[in-house]
């Protein structure tokens, strides 16, 4: 029971409105009404007809009330269930006197036409020309050539707006609206040309059953119910004519409210808004009106309290616009005066605030990127940047700057660049809505699509439509969205630009939460014995190497372990890496109990040796230079190849000069000495480097 009552709490009952309402009222056209509920009916369709005609007031364009067909056509039927329900009663009952079909109808046969039978037929006569030559022809023909118009624009709208779109002045969102909103007008007034006819057709349909129910009504009561003709011909026709009123003044104020829809033009104000600023804002179009209905008002015979009256009030309004317009133009006068001063004020000093910062992370995107990283649209690609800062804080052990993101509309719409210390650092292109669809080398099958490049690993890949995803991972692609291609780049390229990120500030902030942990350990060492700078410098040689910078403990009682005989960083860092050498070999071999590593020809090492002996700390020949690069490159390739991670293994006074050689042109070959091994791990060498494998 419990569950069918949440059941009814959440049913939506507001979309079953329209279908009750539609079978309200056919049903009204097939089962006989009581009176009671024909007077609610009426009233009910009197009030819709003020509603409608209110909210066409109030609309500032017509697509605010882009429901108005669907209304007319509604209103419409509505009116003639209601006639065809009232005839019924008529008919049947209106031998019994006036109140026979509701008090609605009776009101209306009475009090609208003072009871007299020819009043009220001319009444109805004139309501309903008024209703179908002027009002009705006059909106559908403004509907029709508004259709037309729109029509024949919307080519040119349509390269305006995708000039707009290239030219970066609006965003693919905004482009779609604007289009949905040319389609929506063309569709709109093409409606109402249409849905116009219905009011036409109601009203011819008004005549002719005021026709049939005298011509019925005067039947059925002389010959079925012994009336006397007059009798007969005054109640009918009484009824008859109150039934028509009823149906008809509700078809007029729609049909006003139709006119006042269509005629609107390309506006943000309410009709009331229009006419108040439009007519009566003019103080000499008011003073001239004023003193013409003046005159008229003074001619003898004339009703002059009227036309006086309104002379006066017309004048009255005159002197109000005239100090407002003075008023106006006393504030324009001292805004020009206040701007004229300003410019003529000096300019003022330079000062260090028109020197513009430069952010130390900085991502800019093109137009059609801008969801990707806007709040409001709940940007996937910022909370995917949070986790790479929380990422790479755990994987290196500090936290990089934040990354200040705007957009570029000098760049490419789908282009992004990744700024460091405003220096651009990498670039791509990324498309909303498709996917990166990366071949690793191993597929079995091609896609179709954009074809690039992986902007963080260089692979060959292809931009595809989303609903290609599963057809691509079948081939054996790695399909990855948008946001994650844009986060992969950017999460490689801090990995490859830690040690720039690493500033003083950051060292400060790692000092301090280490100071959290091992007060006296800082207070002891760190700036006395250890100053920040030199701390910086070796932080930033490690995180250069690809080593983390977690174990802050040890690197500081490393360093004031040796600083005091010497203040090379190098010196430092290889004192530093020796302490830290179960960490490197971590990292590089996880788990791993016999290291697979590459050394250097004896050969070769020897002649090393003397160069950096004899260049103190140096250089290297542009041949051997070149052989070594050439080999290391080869053997590194090999040992890839073969499922290894390339290492070399060195003796400690090479290891900084081949650190540095090789890092550039060979990223992925690290470096170690021979002091980083850790007793409890074995070697084995799959290759030398310079010499022959072994």
């Amino acid at each position: 029971m419990d569950n069918f009552l949440d059941v009814l709490k959440r049913f939506n009952y507001g979309a079953l409105a329209g279908p009750i309402l539609i079978i309200l009222i056919l049903t009204m056209m097939v089962l006989p009404l009581p009176p009671l509920l024909l007077d609610i009916f009426f009233t009910f369709n009197i009030a819709v007809s003020v509603i409608v005609l209110l909210v066409g007031i109030n609309v500032r364009k017509p697509l605010d009330f882009s429901a108005f067909p669907a209304v007319l056509l509604i209103t419409t039927l509505l009116r003639l269930s209601l006639n065809v329900a009232s005839a019924r009663v008529i008919l049947l009952n209106g031998h019994t006197g006036p109140a026979a079909a509701g008090h609605v109808i009776e009101s209306f046969a009475r009090f609208l036409v003072g009871g007299n039978v020819a009043i009220g037929i001319v009444v109805f006569v004139i309501i309903t020309i008024i209703n179908f030559v002027v009002i009705t022809k006059g909106a559908g023909r403004i509907a029709e050539v508004s259709a037309r118009f729109t029509l024949d624009a919307m080519p040119g709208k349509q390269m305006a707006i995708d000039a707009d779109l290239n030219a970066g002045l609006i965003g693919e969102e905004d482009a779609r609206k604007r289009r949905a909103t040319i389609a929506e007008e063309a569709n709109f007034f093409g409606a109402m040309d249409g849905a116009s006819k219905f009011v036409r057709g109601d009203a011819m349909a008004g005549i002719m059953i005021i026709l049939i129910n005298i011509v019925g009504g005067l039947i059925v009561g002389v010959v079925q119910h012994d009336l006397a003709a007059g009798e007969a011909a005054t109640t009918y026709t009484l009824l008859t004519i109150g039934d028509g009123l009823v149906a008809q003044i509700p078809a007029l104020i729609i049909s006003t409210a139709a006119g006042i829809v269509v005629s609107r033009v390309g506006t943000d104000k309410d009709l009331s808004e229009m006419l108040l600023g439009q007519l009566f804002t003019q103080p000499r179009v008011l003073n001239i009106t004023a003193g013409v209905i003046g005159m008229i008002g003074i001619i003898p015979n004339m009703p002059h309290f009227a036309f006086l009256l309104i002379a006066g009030m017309l004048s009255m309004l005159a002197r109000q616009m005239s100090k407002r317009h003075a008023q106006a133009q006393q504030a324009e006068q001292k805004a020009e005066a206040a701007s004229r001063v300003a410019r003529e004020q000096p300019v003022a000093e330079v000062s260090w605030n028109d020197v513009q910062h430069v952010d130390q992370l900085g991502l800019e995107v093109g137009y059609r990127l801008i969801p990707l990283v806007d709040r409001n649209q709940d940007g996937e690609l910022l909370r995917r940047i949070r986790g790479i800062r929380k990422k790479i804080a755990q994987e290196l052990g500090f936290l990089v700057p934040a990354v200040h993101i705007r957009d570029n509309l000098e760049i490419k719409p789908n282009a992004y660049r990744i700024l460091l210390k405003g220096v651009e650092i990498g670039r791509g292109e990324a498309f909303i809505n498709q996917m990166l669809a990366i071949n690793p080398g191993k597929v079995l099958g091609e896609m179709t699509g954009m074809n690039t490049t992986d902007p963080a690993f260089g692979l060959p890949a292809v931009w595809i439509d989303t609903a290609r995803r599963e057809e691509a991972q079948a081939l054996g692609y790695t399909v990855v969205d948008t946001s994650t291609v844009v986060a992969t780049h950017i999460s490689n390229l801090l990995h490859t630009h830690a040690a720039e990120l690493l500033g003083r500030e950051e060292v400060q902030a790692l000092i301090n939460h280490l100071t959290k942990e091992s007060p006296k350990l800082v207070e002891d060492l760190v700036p006395k014995v250890v100053p920040i700078g030199t701390l910086q410098k070796v932080l930033q040689q490690l995180l250069s190497e690809g080593i983390h910078i977690r174990d802050m403990r040890s690197i500081v009682e490393t360093l004031a372990d040796h600083i005091g005989a010497t203040q090379d960083i190098d010196e430092l860092a290889a004192a530093v890496r020796t302490v830290l050498g179960r960490v490197i070999v971590q990292q590089l071999f996880p788990g791993e109990t016999e290291l697979p590593l590459l050394t250097l020809d004896p050969a070769l090492e020897n002649v090393l040796m003397q160069a950096v002996q004899s260049k103190a700390g140096g250089g290297l020949e542009p041949g051997l230079a070149e052989n070594l690069l050439a080999s290391a490159a080869q053997e590194s390739e090999q040992a890839e190849v073969q499922g290894f991670n390339p290492v070399l293994l060195t003796p400690p006074a090479l290891r900084p000069l081949l650190a540095r050689f090789l890092r550039r042109p060979l990223p992925q070959l690290r470096v170690i000495s021979h002091n980083e091994i850790p007793d409890n791990k074995s070697i084995r060498i799959i290759a030398v480097i310079g010499g022959h494998k072994g």
